[in-house]
């Protein structure tokens, strides 16, 4: 019983962000969305633990959506960009982030890949934390990161569209959420 709750007192507490308002957001019909970018050492550390996405060319950037339209918003076919200076890039599937090699950035040289070691993108933190969510019931919040190849910009903004009324098909106005 012992070894039990030592164990447990080593674990970390679980990742729970703040409501969708107390990010950088935009609210339209009812719904809040929040985003903020995971580039501190501190942040990236309460969401991800020792793995640090941004020493491999990716941004982690957590969305957190606040449903207080009355409607139940369907997501599935909600797409999340990321748009800088040089143009929009879509965020990649936290499935296939364990495939990157890294990215090219133009400040920091390109990670080494070691043979026969384990890619750190393949931490179960990258999948577990993105979002997920299908639909949103009214009254409800959901979050989780999304993931780009880019660097953070000073002037970039998260653009989030494809929102739709799960009972209408009405597609919601786009979110334009700048990343400060």
């Amino acid at each position: 019983m012992s070894i039990a709750a030592a164990f447990a007192a080593d674990k970390e507490p679980p990742f729970r962000p703040g409501a969708a308002a107390s990010y950088p957001h935009q609210t339209s019909e009812q719904v809040t969305i929040g985003v903020d970018p995971y580039t501190s050492a501190e942040k990236v550390k309460t969401a991800f633990g020792k793995l640090d996405p941004n020493q491999y060319g990716i941004l982690p950037v957590l969305v957190v959506i606040q449903n207080d339209s009355g409607k139940t918003l369907r997501l599935s076919g909600m797409r999340v960009e990321y748009v800088g200076r040089a143009g929009r890039v879509d965020a990649t599937p936290a499935r296939d982030v364990r495939y990157l090699d890294g990215v090219q950035m133009p400040s920091a040289p390109r990670p080494v890949k070691l043979g026969g070691k384990k890619n750190p993108l393949a931490a179960w933190e990258i999948e577990g934390r993105a979002f997920s969510a299908e639909s949103l019931p009214t009254g409800n919040s959901a979050y989780g990161f999304f993931y780009f190849q880019a660097p953070l910009e000073a002037d970039a903004t998260i653009y989030i569209s494809g929102i739709k009324e799960a009972a209408t098909g009405r597609e919601l106005l786009y979110f334009e959420v700048p990343l400060k």
